[in-house]
């Protein structure tokens, strides 16, 4: 991702309407959009500017002209990119872009502990990037870290804080090699999130209070 210089969730989304994300950061975005339907106005003006800017390009001559359209006639309608909200999704049920994309929903998730209150399901490497979801104790630290590429995180349930604030159910985190957080899931109940990571991460601060937080 680092190609399409994601550093902020409005530069996500433009690359979200441009049609550029590899494919899971493009479930995160459509996930989010479900949740978070009022953010769907901001993917509604980018299309606009969008077609703005093609119509002022200049016409050039198309090769295979007939052919290009018989093939385009051929195609299925096309749906509109804007998902729509997926009813219950504020009581932690995934949304149906993420249920689409990983074959269940929430109640599913066949979690592995890697830490004290720490799971994972770990979705592997696709379309250049590690997915994962992950599951987070009420009130647990996560070590210090910082990242060699990209991550994206969209808050499925429960919520963070880190350096940059708080991020609830549908909010988007954005992290790179810039940031050094140490996110805190809040108290009142478990956080579970989608990862889309670019990289590995890369812990740091002092060795006690790694090991501590490792520890939970």
């Amino acid at each position: 991702m680092v190609h399409n210089q994601i550093d902020t969730v409005d530069a996500l989304m433009a690359h979200y309407v441009a049609g550029s994300l590899p494919e899971p950061a493009r479930v995160l975005v459509a996930a989010h959009l479900e949740m978070q339907p009022a953010n769907r106005s901001i993917v509604r003006d980018l299309e606009a500017l969008a077609g703005e800017a093609l119509e002022l390009l200049p016409p050039s001559e198309i090769a295979a002209r007939d052919a290009r359209l018989a093939a385009i006639f051929a195609t299925p309608a096309a749906v509109d990119v804007i998902p729509q909200p997926l009813p219950g999704s504020q009581t932690g049920k995934f949304p149906q872009a993420l249920r689409d994309f990983i074959g269940f929903d929430a109640d599913d998730v066949p979690w592995r502990t890697k830490l004290p209150g720490f799971k994972q399901y770990d979705l592997g490497h696709i379309d250049g990037c590690e997915v994962s979801l992950m599951w987070i104790r009420a009130g647990r630290t996560l070590p210090t870290h910082t990242h060699e590429g990209v991550e994206l995180t969209l808050v499925l349930d429960g919520a963070f804080n880190d350096v940059r604030g708080r991020y609830g159910p549908g909010d988007i985190s954005v992290a790179d090699d810039s940031l050094v957080h140490r996110p805190v899931a809040e108290n009142a109940r478990p956080c579970i999130a989608l990862s889309v990571l670019e990289a590995p991460i890369k812990f740091r601060g002092s060795l006690p209070r790694l090991i501590g937080d490792l520890l939970g």
